[in-house]
């Protein structure tokens, strides 16, 4: 099993809800993040291309939950550890605040809070998946454009809330949370080179992006 997000990047707009919803539920310390949204352009679509042949898309950033963490293979401690669902998550009570993950994380995406003296990172809400509910970013997401769910059955299984027309006639924030869709019954259609990853330099992020007609910058 292996929890993980799929965003399609190409419904993405940017709008950052992804980003607030997590450091509300979460209680993210102000200026770190476990969830973060890059812009990636304009760029030029083809070489020397000017305004307005240009491209850019939004790229959503946070612990990629990898299969194989170098921040799990370095923590003297256990503290980071992956558990059964595939996440990487950390024990603060065996954190030490040595950063050695922080240094390890390709992304960036782990930091030392200050106060508390230990490190933080995205935990994929594991409060909520517990309960069966989705992560605060796929929750709130306004364009429906974040997945979640267990990536080994298939990209195309993953789930987001329902839209409204699906509802019925409770059409509460109650009733959104508990009524779902499908990635492959619910985004444009794409091929599996349309399917990216951030760079793997030996830990096997299990993030995925879905981008169609623009140029996968994730590398860079």
């Amino acid at each position: 099993m292996q929890n993980a997000i799929v965003t399609d990047l190409n419904r993405c707009v940017g709008c950052l809800a992804c980003s607030v919803a997590c450091k509300a539920a979460n209680g993210v310390p102000v200026g770190s993040f476990w969830n973060k949204v890059l812009r990636i352009g304009p760029n030029p679509k083809s070489p020397g291309a000017q305004c307005p042949d240009v491209e850019l898309y939004f790229l959503p950033l946070g612990c990629q939950h990898c299969y194989a963490p170098q921040c799990v293979e370095v923590c003297p401690t256990g503290a980071s550890q992956k558990v059964a669902d595939g996440t990487v998550q950390i024990d603060k009570s065996k954190c030490i605040g040595c950063q050695f993950c922080v240094m390890a994380c390709p992304y960036n995406v782990r930091y030392l809070n200050e106060e508390e003296k230990v490190v933080e990172k995205c935990t994929l809400c594991e409060q909520k998946i517990e309960q069966g509910l989705l992560p605060q970013c796929v929750d709130q997401c306004s364009a429906r454009a974040r997945f979640f769910g267990d990536i080994e059955t298939g990209i195309e299984n993953l789930e987001a809330p329902g839209e409204p027309e699906d509802f019925g006639e409770d059409t509460s924030y109650e009733a959104m949370k508990v009524t779902r869709v499908k990635l492959g019954d619910n985004v444009k259609p794409f091929t599996q080179e349309q399917v990216y990853r951030l760079p793997d330099v030996g830990n096997k992020p299990s993030f995925a992006y879905i981008l169609r007609n623009r140029t996968w910058r994730g590398g860079e």
